[in-house]
């Protein structure tokens, strides 16, 4: 870089700039024979794929404003470095399953890293129809390791509440979210929009006093519940995958939090995705019968992953060994990761048909009156998810949930 003054990069400036750095020049050659390619599709960031002698890496640089919306929603820079201090944890963690970082810039709010491919993003494989071999133990296994490890189960005290302390500054994303997912669905806001054939549907929810209470107490433990660093933003747009391979991106969203918050939306996700499946394909049921394996299969590969952390390595001040916790405490403590998983579930499938940030699932159906109807279903699931979550035990009765909600017309 010439200075420390921020500048957004451009396909034609990004040579010039960037030109000096190791960690591109060891992957990609001199700055002479690169190809720059800006590829972003996201709300928030700049992202390019830089190619050179056969080999390419992702440049990844944040906007110092909400990309989806513009200048009139500006946004600290300094979110590039919480998702930077994200994927180093993250890597800690669950060795493998982020892109690896070869070059961090704090004043450019910039990150180079692993060009994943031929891995394309999850939630375009599942519109397509598209499966993926070890999805489900792949995503279980990283939202266990990354809720224990990160957590007072695992952490040495002093360093667990240094690195929440530090993760609290991330105030704008966090914002976003208390607004996005847990405030702005419920009531009239100026960025909410939703399918106008939902009229209905959104009318009744959000004068369901039951509901607002119930997305508020979420909202409270979301705030409040600073048990592990979450993901914060984990969906099908998050994950990218071959047929036989996921890893998992852009953690800018990080934050402490409570342990069920990244199952949870990554559960909203993959639902969302089956009641979707009628509009993209003429037979859906194979598909909605594999996605709904998924969402099994995950809690089933989290459950299991947490149980042998638990085992082996719980070395934190929360249930010390020398106290003797053994099942008892250890289902207790699932119970209530199910119960929040369920909640923070039913907010992200309300936020993705009623708040700003839609999901291609429905946004992509052409036809408005089947995607309300379809819509329709999955909010009404996750009303009940929000109201009688307790009522949920497990995952099967998850997905049992959800095709009940598929058989039925509620406009």
């Amino acid at each position: 870089m010439q200075d420390d003054r921020y500048e957004a990069l451009t396909p034609e400036t990004l040579p010039d700039r960037l030109g000096g750095l190791d960690a591109l020049i060891s992957r990609v050659g001199s700055a002479a024979g690169w190809q720059v390619q800006e590829v972003g599709d996201g709300n928030l960031n700049l992202v390019f794929i830089v190619r050179g002698q056969g080999a390419a890496v992702i440049v990844k640089q944040a906007l110092p404003y909400v990309r989806l919306v513009g200048d009139s929603w500006p946004l600290p820079l300094t979110r590039a470095f919480f998702e930077h201090e994200a994927l180093v944890r993250q890597a800690a963690r669950d060795p493998g399953r982020v892109p690896e970082v070869l070059h961090f810039d704090k004043a450019q709010a910039l990150i180079v890293m692993e060009f994943l491919s031929p891995h394309t993003i999850l939630r375009g494989k599942l519109i397509a129809g598209e499966r993926v071999e070890g999805l489900a133990e792949a995503m279980g296994r990283f939202c266990a390791r990354t809720a224990f490890r990160g957590s007072d189960l695992s952490m040495e005290a002093g360093e667990k509440k240094a690195d929440a302390a530090l993760f609290l500054d991330n105030v704008a994303l966090c914002d976003i979210t208390e607004q996005l997912i847990f405030t702005d669905p419920y009531c009239e806001a100026e960025r909410n929009h939703h399918t106008p054939e939902l009229a209905p549907i959104v009318a009744s929810l959000r004068a369901d006093e039951a509901v607002r209470d119930a997305a508020q107490a979420m909202l409270m433990r979301f705030t409040a519940g600073a048990e592990t660093l979450c993901h914060g933003d984990l969906h099908t747009g998050s994950i990218m995958c071959t047929d036989t391979e996921t890893r998992v991106i852009d953690p800018e969203f990080g934050f402490y939090g409570p342990m069920g918050f990244d199952l949870g939306m990554l559960l909203a996700n993959f639902l969302m995705a089956f009641f979707s499946q009628p509009a993209h394909r003429d037979e859906p049921g194979e598909m909605q019968d594999w996605l709904l394996s998924v969402v099994t299969e995950t809690c089933a590969a989290f459950e299991a992953e947490f149980a042998r952390l638990w085992a082996e390595e719980r070395a934190g001040i929360l249930y010390p060994a020398r106290l003797g916790h053994g099942d008892a405490a250890l289902r207790g403590l699932m119970a209530h990761i199910w119960n929040d998983a369920l909640g923070f579930c039913g907010c992200e499938m309300h936020r993705r048909c009623l708040s700003l940030a839609h999901n291609a699932d429905f946004e992509t159906i052409s036809d408005t009156g089947l995607r309300a109807r379809l819509e329709a279903r999955n909010i009404e699931m996750g009303r009940q998810l929000l109201v009688a979550r307790g009522q949920v035990p497990d995952a099967s009765a998850l997905a049992e949930l959800a095709r009940e909600h598929d058989g039925k017309d509620f406009l």
